[in-house]
């Protein structure tokens, strides 16, 4: 079983800057793909970003040249810095991490959700 927790979200103005954490723990093995999605109100949940243990990161059109995905192997952490961010970016964001644990069971893992608000 692994656990992710999320931190970071909040209130920022049209412009500014957000930084996302989220931390695996548990009984890991491997952290496969680790990545962001959303979903904003009366929308589907939708990919931010993700990275594979060792690949590029691939982003939504809609972000891309905003926000920057980065992972800490060592931490078992993700990060989503986001930057000029616009209001349709308004949304609960959602790590998720593919995780083998050290029973060798490989499943994704979704953490609680960080509120994401940008004013006009």
């Amino acid at each position: 079983q692994a656990q992710l927790a999320e931190s970071g979200g909040g209130l920022v103005q049209a412009g500014g800057s957000l930084r996302l954490s989220c931390v695996v723990s548990g009984s890991i093995f491997s952290i496969n793909a680790m990545g962001w999605y959303r979903q904003a109100p009366d929308q589907q949940r939708e990919l931010v970003a993700h990275m594979l243990g060792g690949g590029r990161p691939t982003y939504a059109d809609s972000v891309k040249g905003r926000f920057t995905i980065s992972r800490d192997n060592a931490k078992n952490a993700v990060y989503l810095q986001m930057s000029s961010l616009v209001p349709e970016d308004t949304a609960v964001y959602y790590c998720y991490a593919d995780v083998t644990s050290t029973g060798r069971n490989t499943r994704n893992y979704w953490g609680q959700g960080t509120q994401v608000t940008v004013s006009s």
